[in-house]
């Protein structure tokens, strides 16, 4: 398996917690463990919950727990000058444009209400598609057409190459949102693709989002190469079963500074909750454990995308 560059890509839309931390942690053990080159890739497209000390957070965080990463920006302003997400948009406007050219996408003005009144999941049901609304029409998305009996090839990090579909959820979704601004989904790959990042560590409360961007790479004749990105999808860090959540400040790097905790009770947090064969205080020592672990539960015959965690 070759593997070169991976990333950390958050989001500046909250103080960073220790559910982001460890997926950092886990990005940064398996690429040392291939050797592969780390991006720091902050996606800022979600203007409205932007804030610049959230930005600031994210070096402050990478730099007190000592995690290293080889390109992207040092500084908030070098961010924000070279890195924004905003600066690409030209880019991400012609991939927009190639899938309007391929009338791969439609126009939809549907309100939160109205999806929720056609699915109580709020899943979209094809409302607009055949409407032919303008692309100019204020205050509209566009989305993509799509076909659930389509399959996709997923390359998993511990398994073989796999076969999926997209999930019910992911039906025409959005790649354009009413802001104009492009869609996670489509900046994200969009993004990985522009950078080489041929190596992806995310929560398993992303895995349909790798279904949907794998799905539309395909559907591109600018991309060659995303088809061929591993991933491997981790167990969320939860408290008392719920996932954490940056914006009601859960369990944030920045509270735990404030409240005395230094960097080696972090480390020791995150290696009990993962069961690591011994304590972890900083990042070589947590490679290391995390490393052994999965190697054991590989010889042991558990073979999956995540690591063993304890039971909610």
């Amino acid at each position: 398996m070759k593997i070169t560059k991976t990333r950390l890509a958050p989001t500046p839309s909250g103080y960073l917690h220790i559910g982001n931390v460890l997926s950092f942690l886990i990005t940064a053990s398996l690429a040392k463990k291939h050797a592969a080159k780390i991006l720091l890739r902050i996606d800022d497209l979600d203007q409205k919950r932007v804030r610049m000390e959230y930005i600031q957070d994210i070096f402050d965080t990478l730099d007190f727990l000592e995690i290293p990463y080889d390109e992207g920006p040092k500084s908030s302003k070098e961010f924000i000058q070279d890195y924004s997400q905003l600066n690409r948009l030209p880019i991400y406007k012609e991939y927009i444009n190639e899938l309007k050219e391929k009338k791969l996408v439609f126009t939809c003005n549907c309100s939160r209400k109205t999806l929720l009144k056609k699915h109580p999941k709020r899943f979209y049901t094809g409302t607009c598609l055949q409407r032919d609304l303008p692309w100019s029409k204020n205050q509209t998305a566009l989305r993509l057409i799509t076909n659930l009996t389509q399959t996709v090839n997923i390359n998993h990090y511990t398994e073989n190459q796999q076969v999926h579909q997209l999930p019910n959820a992911m039906d025409f979704f959005v790649i354009q949102k009413k802001d104009t601004y492009p869609s996670y989904q489509l900046a994200s790959l969009v993004d990985d693709i522009y950078f080489d990042v041929d190596f992806i560590v995310r929560g398993t409360d992303l895995w349909d989002s790798t279904l949907a961007q794998v799905y539309l790479s395909n559907q591109l004749l600018r991309q060659q190469t995303f088809d061929q990105t591993v991933f491997y999808h981790h167990q969320l860090y939860k408290e008392e079963g719920k996932k954490l959540s940056k914006s009601n400040g859960s369990y944030s790097i920045r509270q735990m500074i404030k409240a005395g905790v230094k960097k080696e009770g972090i480390y020791r947090t995150i290696g009990h909750y993962l069961n690591l064969p011994q304590e972890t205080t900083n990042l070589e020592e947590f490679s290391s454990q995390f490393l052994l672990l999965m190697n054991q539960s590989s010889k042991s015959g558990i073979v999956n995308s995540s690591p063993p965690f304890k039971a909610d």
